[in-house]
């Protein structure tokens, strides 16, 4: 089952569906509805989920990221600050390594920044919660962690510090004032395209959810049949043998009657 599962969830978002479908036929086909049911019932991911879940699947990720957020936990837990800060600058190269290491399996050479960010914070939460590494091959959406729990602060997954910028000693000089500010069109393009990839990929797990109950619906219908019809092969023969039954009774009662006549017959010739 967990093979069948790997290679579904391993599957591109596109295939997906057809996937699941085929799988879980297979199993109904097999006699096991407990697999067709539960293949049925499967989530189609998103583009992030997708991409860290076949990193899990074809590699070492899971054991990776579980290893790192345990010696994470441990040096938090001992208030180690030599460690932590040396396993934060080790967390940053693991999650740049996995990160370029997954949209490369997935054939992703140009991923977006949402989509990007969506992987890299996965990846990171999978670090600082263990149930999250735990779900990794099984991810129906991204992850992100909230800054809470045994870690205390959120700076052992938070991305590294921007260096500031060297202060220069010359005087500034004073840039003419506008009427109005001007508006950066770039980054406003690039924010409203992270908005449609978010809405694109919340609509593609409603969708995915929808489907899912569908195929299980369908899969609940085709067992109420199956039932159906053994129950109304089992009535039929129950009739029947009912139907059998009473028929024999009937003779029996017909030949107790013919017995009885000739009882009296035999008697009533004994007394002439």
């Amino acid at each position: 089952m967990e093979d069948v599962l790997d290679q579904l969830y391993s599957a591109a978002p596109e295939e997906f569906t057809a996937l699941r479908g085929t799988l879980a036929a297979a199993a109904k086909k097999d006699g096991d509805t407990d697999a067709a049911r539960r293949i049925s019932g499967c989530r189609k991911p998103t583009t992030a989920a997708w991409v860290v879940n076949r990193l899990a699947i074809i590699g070492s990720a899971r054991s990776e990221l579980a290893e790192l957020g345990s010696k994470l936990r441990q040096a938090h837990s001992s208030m180690d600050g030599d460690a932590i800060r040396a396993l934060t600058a080790e967390q940053r190269a693991l999650v740049d390594r996995l990160t370029r290491s997954a949209f490369a399996d997935a054939d992703l050479p140009a991923p977006s920044g949402a989509l990007r960010d969506d992987v890299t914070a996965t990846l990171q939460a999978a670090i600082a919660d263990p149930e999250v590494a735990e779900r990794l091959g099984r991810l129906t959406k991204a992850e992100r962690w909230s800054g809470f729990g045994e870690f205390g602060f959120s700076a052992a997954v938070a991305p590294a510090p921007r260096k500031a910028a060297p202060k220069s000693s010359a005087p500034k000089a004073s840039a003419p004032k506008s009427s109005a500010p001007k508006p950066d069109g770039r980054a406003a393009a690039r924010a409203e395209l992270a908005a449609a990839e978010r809405a694109r990929a919340d609509a593609d797990a409603a969708l995915s959810e929808l489907q899912a109950d569908l195929a299980a619906a369908r899969l609940r219908h085709d067992d109420a049949k199956r039932r159906l019809a053994t129950a109304e092969q089992a009535l039929s023969t129950a009739e029947q043998a009912l139907s059998t039954a009473e028929q024999a009774y009937a003779d029996g009662k017909q030949i107790s009657r013919d017995a009885a006549d000739a009882v009296k017959k035999a008697k009533r010739a004994v007394g002439r």
